[in-house]
């Protein structure tokens, strides 16, 4: 069933620029360690991270039509989410329309399916996230649906949903959670800052032979309280 080209409005510059300095790991922890797509989907290259607003399609297994129209209806500060179905026969994706999706200003691809001209597509520096890579090519009959609700590595995206992918996978945050997510993914990083600090200063210590005190973190002995140690 075809949907008319509705995006989501934009999420704020304020929303983006703080998501970018956190990572998935911190945010899925935010969320009660929940949020990530299927630990399939991954960079096609290293280093690649990926940060904006949901935009999704839903295709039929091993068909890109609609994944066209997605690339064409998008632009700067939309992560594109496709629910490929799961379908590893057939590539959704290579270097021309990965090509096209960087020139329209996309932030990234993020595909429940393989995608295939992996050379090309590391070199290319526009972030896809996909289960792997196969040389055989999508059909385009159709039918599909934009710019609606969507399963996509066996998480829930909605259009407009805080979508943060690095080399760990991809996190879906809920447009209705984002700021609750954000203050807790924040504190969590100072936490984890924190105690960084303190191991690199006890193994500085330890290194120069000064013993003495401990590196436990405070809620370890308390939850071990619990059977008796």
């Amino acid at each position: 069933m075809f949907k008319l080209n509705r995006l989501a409005p934009l999420l704020s510059e304020e929303i983006v620029k703080r998501a970018r300095l956190l990572n998935t790991t911190l945010l899925s922890d935010a969320m009660g360690c929940t949020g990530s797509m299927d630990y399939k989907i991954k960079p096609v290259a290293p280093g690649m991270r990926v940060v904006g607003t949901a935009m999704t399609v839903s295709l039929r297994p091993g068909d890109n039509l609609f994944l066209h129209q997605a690339i064409y209806d998008g632009g700067e500060g939309y992560v594109l989410v496709a629910d490929g179905k799961g379908h590893t026969a057939n590539a959704y994706l290579g270097e021309l329309m990965a090509g096209a999706a960087k020139a329209i200003g996309l932030e990234g691809i993020i595909i429940d399916g393989c995608v295939r001209d992996k050379e090309t597509l590391s070199e290319l520096g526009f972030p896809i996230f996909a289960k792997g890579f196969i040389p055989n090519g999508p059909l385009k009959d159709g039918p599909g649906e934009l710019h609606t609700a969507i399963s996509c590595g066996g998480v829930s995206v909605q259009p407009g949903d805080l979508i943060v992918g690095d080399e760990d996978g991809v996190i879906v945050v809920p447009k209705n959670k984002i700021e609750d997510a954000l203050e807790k993914a924040e504190k969590k990083l100072s936490y984890e800052q924190q105690r960084m600090d303190t191991i690199a200063a006890f193994e500085e210590k330890r290194k120069q032979g000064i013993a003495g005190g401990s590196i436990e973190p405070p809620w370890l002995r308390e939850k071990m309280k619990e059977f008796g140690l």
